[in-house]
């Protein structure tokens, strides 16, 4: 299940300055079972609060006002005196010039004793892999998010606590610079599990289409999903026959197209843990727990999946869609698919497709008149697993992959003169060499960015979009509140088990009877307990609601 909702191309400094003073909060996206691992016995000795001994005075006040350069000795409780290799694992492809930037960031770690290696679980394998590293003990960093497993593996207490005192004595810059309000969305009954990113930003989802297949049959934009419809009947009627270019090369499910219908009905989540999405409809403030339903009970789902229907009735993605291997992104970079749905991350597919002679790409926002959600810190974390066999010298990795400018860069962006450039004002222009290493694709990227790089010269068609959404960005009201699903998680498990099996195949269009099969998964649902856990959700969401 690809259920990644980053937006790695947007401009961070404009999320900054929209989403000044709006307050980050704990969201729980998922289980809640508090079996989170504690601190090694090292880690419990404590800092009782304080900063190390080392002069953080002399660094910059704030992320964005100069660099940020570490040394050894700013990590002086952390025992440096035998050389130690922190095991990383992140999510997605390899960049092609991974290799050389890891030697770059070795090199750099050599004076702290200390170097990474980094193991990439691919688009297609990360799902069945992830689990299997937590219970491997040989991990000491690890990419997760809401959307990968975070919260699944909080409860099987597969995350070391990362407290304040802990973070304090191990991870000093972090302490220093990591927004404050951002530690709630990350924290399970009480304990903090994972590292948020340190910026918020708005994650408006749109559309991105091949404008010259678009124009081979006289489609000259898109306005609406009734447009983007046409498309992708037009492209599976004329073209697929013709080139064998699927309208979207969908695989495994149509979850970012979902998420792009459901935002021109101006609907948030109140829960996000893997397909057990708990929805509402955004009126301006804190829903009534009563107005909080599972994503599937709305008729808005139900629309969709008739028009998923009529699309792969229609030959719009391949019958075998469910257990494609090859991402939709990839395949329209590749030029298998005709559109994509995402967030602005689109633009980077787009990019790598008309690198073609004669592709033209074109993304669209078709949901102009509503509301766009902003993304939450938590939407991409670092971890470290309980079976870090060295957790004081993964957070000193991981403290300096936030926060050490050129540490941080090379996560990001590359290698300067290589990957990209910096101008004068502090924005990067991406270079001809980029494509072996594209600007914040690395999922690390996604969890370390701080909001301080802005990209230079961004496209016309790019700023269009973007700098739309600033009049429509909202917090999501229910941004802070914590479902704990202690109490019903035999129950959660069972429901998600049937909605793994529907939701993919719903979604995509492949079922004989959308109406028979929804209710045939719902009726699943409410017996292997759905309404325990719903009656568990409000109980505590009506206690948080009145907290407000």
């Amino acid at each position: 299940m690809k259920r990644r909702v980053i937006s790695v191309l947007l401009c961070a400094c404009m999320a900054v300055s929209l989403l000044a003073g709006c307050s980050g909060g704990s969201k729980d996206n998922g289980s809640a079972e508090g079996a989170v691992a504690t601190e090694t016995e090292s880690s419990d000795s404590g800092a009782e609060g304080a900063l190390p001994s080392a002069d953080l005075s002399s660094l910059p006040a704030a992320i964005g006002e100069g660099e940020i350069k570490a040394s050894p000795e700013l990590y002086a409780s952390t025992d440096l005196g035998s050389p130690y290799t922190v095991n990383m694992y992140l999510i997605g492809d390899t960049p092609n010039d991974w290799e050389k930037v890891e030697g770059l960031i070795n090199e750099y770690l050599a004076p702290y004793n200390t170097s990474i290696a980094t193991t990439f679980m691919s688009w297609s394998d990360y799902q069945t892999m992830y689990s299997l590293v937590l219970t491997g003990n040989d991990a000491d960093l690890i990419f997760t998010a809401p959307w990968c497993y975070m919260y699944t593996e909080a409860a099987k207490g597969s995350f070391l606590e990362l407290n304040e005192d802990f973070r304090a004595k191990y991870m000093p810059l972090t302490t220093k610079y990591q927004h404050p309000e951002s530690w709630d969305e990350t924290t399970i009954a009480g304990k903090t599990i994972a590292v948020p990113s340190n910026v918020a930003q708005p994650m408006g989802k749109i559309v991105a289409i091949r404008q010259d297949i678009a124009d081979k049959y006289d489609i000259s934009s898109l306005a609406n999903w009734d447009d983007y419809k046409n498309f992708m009947l037009t492209v599976a009627e004329k073209e697929t026959p013709e080139s064998g270019i699927y309208a979207l090369a969908a695989a495994t499910d149509n979850n970012e197209l979902w998420d792009v219908y459901r935002q021109q009905t101006d609907t948030f989540l109140a829960l996000d843990s893997d397909y057990f999405d708990m929805m509402y409809k955004f009126n301006g403030s804190i829903p009534a727990a009563d107005d909080i339903k599972l994503a599937y009970e709305f008729d808005e789902f139900k629309n969709y999946a008739q028009d998923m229907k009529e699309m792969a009735d229609a030959g719009c993605w391949s019958r075998s869609a469910l257990t494609n291997t090859v991402t939709d992104d990839d395949a329209f970079g590749n030029l298998q698919g005709a559109s994509i749905a995402w967030n602005a991350s689109v633009f980077t597919y787009m990019e790598q497709a008309e690198q073609t002679e004669g592709v033209s790409c074109m993304a669209y926002d078709l949901t102009t008149d509503n509301l766009v959600q902003a993304e939450a810190y938590s939407n991409n974390d670092m971890a470290i697993p309980a079976g870090s066999k060295n957790p004081e010298r993964a957070a000193m990795v991981l403290d300096l992959m936030k926060c050490d400018t050129y540490i941080n860069r090379l996560i990001l962006l590359g290698i300067e003169g290589e990957h990209y450039s910096i101008d004068e004002n502090g924005a990067y222009t991406e270079l001809d060499n980029a494509s072996n290493f594209p600007a914040m694709t690395v999922s690390a990227s996604w969890a370390v960015k701080n909001g301080d790089l802005e990209e230079a010269g961004t496209p016309e068609r790019e700023k269009l979009i973007t700098d739309a959404w600033a009049e429509r960005v909202k917090m999501n009201p229910t941004i802070t509140f914590v479902f704990d699903d202690t109490n019903v998680a035999s129950y959660k498990s069972a429901v998600n088990s049937v909605l793994a099996e529907y939701v993919p195949m719903l979604e995509l269009g492949l079922v004989d009877d959308v109406d028979a099969t929804l209710t045939e998964m719902l009726d699943k649902c409410n017996e292997a307990g759905l309404q325990e856990i719903k009656d568990e959700f409000k109980t505590q969401y009506e206690a948080w609601a009145a907290t407000r």
